[in-house]
């Protein structure tokens, strides 16, 4: 699985991805893997009031990887992930780690059969 920020026709950048660019309206036609980058904490946050089958408390942060090697307009983009311990600071590097569940998918209200529930969550390097 992927990591995947998506690009339009003029070279924004987004995560997640949308069906029009939020910058131009033109379609996202590109996707760019995330996975094996770097990116740095620009916030973070502990949630103690969870959904329900979300661990508690649980360490959010919003992260920034830099595109500068990128052909693209945008110099970054920007997601917003749990991350793997409660120890983050802002200005730490971290990479996106590959998790098979991000909830118990036997709490909460839906079917489990009709979500997914892996996903990535950052971790500091």
């Amino acid at each position: 699985m992927s990591f995947d920020a998506h690009v339009c026709e003029n070279g924004h950048v987004t995560y997640p991805g949308h069906t029009l660019c939020t910058e131009c309206g033109e379609k996202q036609t590109e996707t760019l893997d995330l996975t094996d980058r770097t990116a740095e904490v620009v916030t973070w946050t502990h949630s103690t009031k969870t959904p329900p089958g979300v661990r508690a408390p649980n360490t959010l942060a919003i992260v920034e990887f830099d595109l500068s090697d990128e052909d693209v307009s945008d110099e970054y983009v920007r997601a917003i992930g749990q991350v793997t311990t409660d120890e983050v600071q802002t200005g730490d590097l971290v990479e996106p780690v590959y998790a098979e569940e991000l909830r118990d998918p036997e709490v909460g209200i839906k079917v489990p059969e009709s979500q997914d529930w892996d996903g990535y969550r950052f971790e500091p390097v």
